[in-house]
């Protein structure tokens, strides 16, 4: 699996990233064509303005990304092979900024793959699997890692109410991917210095248990511990709000509450609005890495990036538009809304049926993306239907960890902690469109390395 080019490239993307996070005015013209179509872009927007119009109290800003990639053939019959790996390049599916899910199952499966391995389980008759082909994976302590340098950088407590400092994971109700989360929490508390770390209901819960100081430190009052002193909160990690739904007006208030204190946001809420597909083709529109990067950094990153097009009333997208609904082209295509979780694509010859559906008011919310060709491999995946062989085809998500610090109210930032933190690593049938575990399309996976 070639590793070695996203491996080298993600700290640089992290950075773009983190100042695109600062820079107000050039996400605002990425994602403006959102305002009016996706709800979710909408509340966001009109949140950070109300925490603006408060005044921020806080100008450093934490970032647990993942870079989605996979092995692109040079051209799409070399992606039938099956057993081999034709002349291929890393290419990106998608930049993900808020609430990155996967590294604690990625972690446990490359453990489990390793153990397996080590008792020889995998050897045949013919065949022994060597170990040091089997990357270990650090995820979990990597992202602790990451909390734990936020949380140092808030440093002690700074209202005379409370006594203690603590991270806070903002979670969803009934959260089902809980087992992802817990590790993380527990690593914290498990650190030679214990980092505190408690979990909180994103919604009325926040206004209930949590409160601004008169300078805006965070204070949590957790509810089994009524009767003593709250927490100042140090750093908020999100992994709740980012599905519309979420944002009745007690969603509203809760996210605002919390954007305005003085706790580190990881992420902020202009990062949150980093992760929207129109920022990722907002880049690779010519010049645009060069607003942040320099020109050699700018040639690696964007030598991983696949066209990706609006579908405004721009010459760009009305070229999208006729590709989008010409029978001969479209099949090159996948259509992606503004939307996280995965499931929600379109592609090939279901888009033009699609985008007639579609009030073509809305359209501008969809970018039409390149497709990806990936080689086929032969492989067994197990899950709810059993263990079935076929074809296969992966994706590398590369993680990437950045801690950083507003240089001016005009943006710009200054690279307090950059680094790679681990990999996660899917495998799905060919045949299947999606990726997305979570609902059960793919399954979470082990790469084998190989000198080729």
């Amino acid at each position: 699996m070639e590793t070695e080019h996203s491996f080298r490239s993600l700290p640089v993307g992290v950075s773009l990233y983190c100042a695109i996070s600062e820079d107000e005015e050039w996400l605002f013209n990425a994602i403006k064509d959102l305002l009016h179509v996706e709800p979710l872009a909408a509340v966001l927007w009109g949140i950070y303005e109300a925490a603006k119009n408060a005044g921020f109290v806080q100008d450093i800003s934490a970032g647990l990304f993942r870079s989605d990639y996979m092995l692109h053939a040079s051209t799409k019959n070399s992606a039938r092979y099956v057993g081999s790996i034709p002349d291929t390049t890393l290419k990106q599916v998608e930049f993900n900024s808020f609430s990155c899910a996967g590294a604690t199952h990625a972690n446990k499966v490359a453990d489990m793959h390793r153990y397996l391995t080590h008792i020889g389980a995998y050897n045949g008759h013919e065949t022994k699997f060597d170990i040091s082909a089997i990357p270990a994976n650090k995820n979990i302590e990597s992202l602790a890692t990451l909390l734990a340098s936020a949380h140092n950088a808030y440093g002690k407590p700074k209202c005379k109410l409370a006594e203690e400092t603590a991270v806070l994971f903002i979670v969803q109700p009934n959260n089902f991917n809980i087992a992802d989360e817990r590790p993380i929490e527990y690593a914290l508390w498990n650190r030679e210095t214990p980092v505190p770390a408690y979990r909180l209901d994103f919604g009325p819960d926040v206004l209930e248990y949590t409160k601004l100081s008169e300078t805006r430190e965070l204070l949590f009052q957790p509810p089994w511990l009524a009767s003593t002193s709250p927490v100042e909160i140090s750093v908020i990690y999100m992994r709740a709000g980012y599905e519309a739904r979420e944002y009745d007006q007690v969603g509203r208030d809760a996210r605002l509450l919390l954007e305005t204190s003085a706790a580190i946001k990881c992420p902020s809420i202009l990062g949150h609005l980093t992760t929207f597909k129109k920022v990722q083709q907002a880049l690779t529109a010519k010049g645009a890495l060069e607003d942040f990067l320099t020109d050699a950094e700018a040639a690696t990153i964007r030598e991983t990036f696949v066209s990706i097009y609006p579908l405004d009333h721009s010459d760009e997208g009305r070229f999208a538009r006729e590709q989008a609904r010409n029978p001969n082209t479209v099949l090159n295509y996948i259509l992606k809304p503004s939307l996280e979780g995965g499931g929600h694509n379109i592609y090939g010859d279901d888009i033009p049926g699609f985008l007639e559906s579609v009030p073509e008011s809305n359209w501008s919310s969809y970018v039409l993306m390149e497709r990806i060709q990936p080689p086929l491999l032969a492989n067994l995946l197990m899950g709810p239907a059993g263990i079935e062989s076929g074809e296969v085809v992966s994706e590398l998500g590369i993680l990437g960890t950045c801690l950083w610090k507003r240089k001016s109210p005009r943006g710009g930032c200054d690279m307090l902690h950059n680094s790679v933190g681990g990999w996660t690593f899917k495998t799905k049938h060919a045949d299947i469109d999606e990726m997305s575990v979570v609902k059960g399309y793919g399954c979470f996976d082990t790469p084998y390395l190989l000198d080729i």
